[in-house]
């Protein structure tokens, strides 16, 4: 609707127009200031000149068979849609279902999401990031996006050496000897049992067994991790193992010194990052000839720009801020476009039970695990309440607000809109045909109903600009707004068993099909019974 209205605009005045809708309701669906932006080449006062391009419009047949009303008001130039035009958009929408909105690309993307070291369970820091790059990628898909989901799995290194001792000493400790666990290391008291059922009995140098017993817990918690995930809803394509790009760190090295992006200093390997954007340069080979970190990451993002994907998504938290500079440093000197690199930070949500910390019962201290929050919450609620602001805000949520049946808990309020429908057009097709309301005509229709109208039909329009701003709450606005506009409607008018109730529900049926496509991109499947 929006891109058609908007091309038949430009080619009529062959310039650029943005429309926006207006505060006032009653002055029409769109507004535009375009005579304001032409005023100057045009060499005329802007509420002249809107009186003329409106004229000019009036006149012509494209628009007059697109709009009932266009008006010039101090400038500005508003729009008003035909019940015509908004029938026929609606009767196409019904007719392709949950395809309505969906888009044809070119483009793909490449989005890395979660990647939480596999040296614990998931906890809810982990969620936000999680449920939003799963979104953006159904988003994404929906508008016709190839787009491809990973998981970087961190394998090897110091945490998995750690994780390893972490197990062995507990399975010690078991078996009656006395240990003393060093600092920062996990509790393995779940994990241990596991591990002499797996083994039997354990034989070998230390350093064996803690690589063995490091990677049968590094599999056991990505099992874990994986469950959860599967549990909140959210699809991974593949998961990475940065031990897999171990072995292409030397010749990525090489690749560096080849191109003048390493030098060496204190008998260290230096990345020379501050070429490129970096506040310093970054080490990245020991004086003994091991990698540093960043290796393994340069690597797996030379891995990624390999499959030659159009855009590439991280996701990380806000405490990756000074990551960004020194990966795309790296990317300049393999001779990649690092623009085409885009990282997303995501702020912490704090939650609140009935304004206190939210922490479970089964656990002691600050950690609340991602499980035990989706017992607690319910896929639905978790998702929507960590898509519903701003990825980069920090902000507090009280999850009894979830408990309540009214406009106070959004989610509900959504499902309760489709399911007042869906209800609706059960006790209709009772004694009634489907066929009869496809063929109605939403003609004649209030003001409150034609503005339901108009916001149902515009579901398009706020996909893609939550895509293209990766501001996903856009789409958890649109839905508040729309279901809060159907009980609004519902409410005031009285559907069934009336002379209006075909055309009254061909409207809900669009409403409700706006609702089901705008929930499921967000994870979230629509409820047709409450």
């Amino acid at each position: 609707m929006y891109a058609r209205i908007k091309g038949v605009l430009e080619q009529l005045l062959e310039t650029q127009i943005v429309l926006e809708h207006p505060k006032d309701k009653s002055l029409g669906h769109y507004a535009s200031v375009v005579a304001f932006s032409l005023a100057k080449t045009r060499k005329k006062a802007p509420k002249l000149l809107a009186l003329e391009i409106v004229e000019f419009l009036q006149e012509q047949e494209a628009c007059q068979e697109l709009f009932a009303r266009i008006e010039a008001l101090n400038g500005y130039i508003n729009f008003t849609l035909k019940e015509s035009f908004l029938d026929s958009l609606c009767t196409q929408a019904l007719a392709l279902g949950c395809d309505f909105g969906r888009g044809v690309s070119k483009e793909s993307l490449y989005v890395e999401f979660v990647s939480a070291n596999p040296t614990g369970p998931l906890h809810i820091g982990h969620a936000r990031g999680a449920i939003f790059g799963d979104s953006l990628c159904r988003l994404g898909r929906f508008l016709g996006v190839k787009t491809h989901a990973e998981y970087y799995v961190n394998d090897m290194g110091a945490q998995i050496k750690m994780l390893g001792l972490s197990v062995l000493l507990t399975i010690q400790e078991m078996q009656g000897m006395e240990v003393q666990f060093p600092k920062g290391a996990y509790d393995a008291k779940e994990l241990a049992p596991r591990a002499l059922e797996h083994f039997g009995h354990l034989e070998g140098t230390q350093e064996e067994l803690i690589a063995k017993l490091g990677d049968f817990a590094k599999d056991c918690l990505l099992g874990r991790i994986q469950q959860s995930l599967q549990d909140m809803g959210v699809q991974m394509d593949a998961y990475v193992s940065e031990k897999a790009m171990f072995s292409a760190q030397e010749a990525i090295f090489a690749r560096l010194q080849k191109a003048g992006g390493v030098y060496e200093k204190e008998g260290k390997m230096w990345l020379a990052s501050s070429m490129h954007g970096d506040e310093k340069d970054r080490v990245l080979k020991k004086s003994d000839g091991s990698f540093t970190y960043i290796a393994g990451d340069i690597a797996y993002h030379d891995y990624k720009f390999a499959q030659r994907y159009d855009h590439y998504i991280n996701i990380f938290g806000a405490d990756h801020h000074g990551y960004v500079a020194r990966i795309k440093a790296a990317l300049e000197f393999l001779g990649y476009e690092s623009q085409r690199l885009e990282v997303l930070l995501t702020q912490m949500v704090a939650l609140l039970k009935e304004g206190k910390p939210y922490k479970m019962s089964k656990r002691e201290g600050n950690v609340v695990l991602l499980e035990e929050a989706l017992q607690d919450m319910g896929k639905d609620a978790l998702r929507f309440v960590f898509l519903s602001k701003k990825l980069d805000t920090h902000w507090e949520f009280d999850i009894a607000n979830l408990q309540h049946q009214d406009s106070t808990n959004p989610i509900f309020y959504i499902h309760y809109a489709n399911a007042r429908i869906h209800t609706m057009l059960a006790k209709f097709l009772q004694r009634g045909e489907a066929r009869a309301i496809a063929q109605s005509h939403l003609e004649n229709l209030p003001p409150q109903a034609r503005h339901l109208l108009f916001s149902a039909l515009n579901l398009p329009k706020v996909l893609s600009n939550a895509f293209m701003d990766r501001e996903l709450q856009k789409i958890c606005e649109y839905l508040k707004n729309l279901a809060g506009d159907f009980h609004s409607f519902y409410n005031a008018h009285k559907i069934l068993n009336t002379p209006e109730e075909l055309k009254y529900l061909k409207l809900c049926q669009m409403v409700s099909l706006s609702l089901t496509i705008g929930l499921d991109i967000l994870g979230i499947k629509a409820k047709k019974k409450m």
